[in-house]
């Protein structure tokens, strides 16, 4: 039996710019499935989701259904445009081993550009928590 998934809660790392910069475009986006956002290790995060753990939450993007489902890594991407309206279409050929390969290559370069930020360019450097898996 398959639950339906009637919304989602993004755990994204506060005090990454690029993570941040995301949550915002998902929020602006029209959603078909209500996405909630909450910072990732935050004591609300503790509180609402005490079973997971919370040091690899701010690691790797970490997605939790209504029901209790967990998303991590590509599939918590493909899970978050799922939810959006013009992007659902997309987020099911993603979700295939032909999509696959485009997921993984959007995380390693989101990887990149985190690593860009790094030192002295006015953000604070995502360092190890923003590393795509491997």
């Amino acid at each position: 039996m398959t639950t339906a998934v009637r919304g989602l809660t993004v755990l994204y790392d506060a005090e990454c710019p690029l993570c941040v910069h995301l949550r915002a475009w998902l929020m602006r986006r029209p959603q078909l499935v209500p996405l909630r956002t909450v910072p990732a290790g935050s004591a609300e995060a503790r509180h609402r989701y005490p079973e997971l753990d919370h040091a690899r939450t701010l690691r790797e993007i970490t997605v939790i259904g209504d029901a209790g489902q967990v998303y991590t890594g590509q599939a918590a991407w493909v899970v978050c445009l799922w939810a959006l309206t013009e992007y659902r279409a997309k987020a099911h050929w993603l979700a295939t081993p032909a999509g696959a390969p485009f997921v993984r290559a959007t995380m390693l370069a989101a990887a990149k550009y985190r690593e860009h930020l790094g030192p002295g360019r006015g953000a604070t450097p995502c360092d190890v928590r923003c590393a795509a898996p491997r």
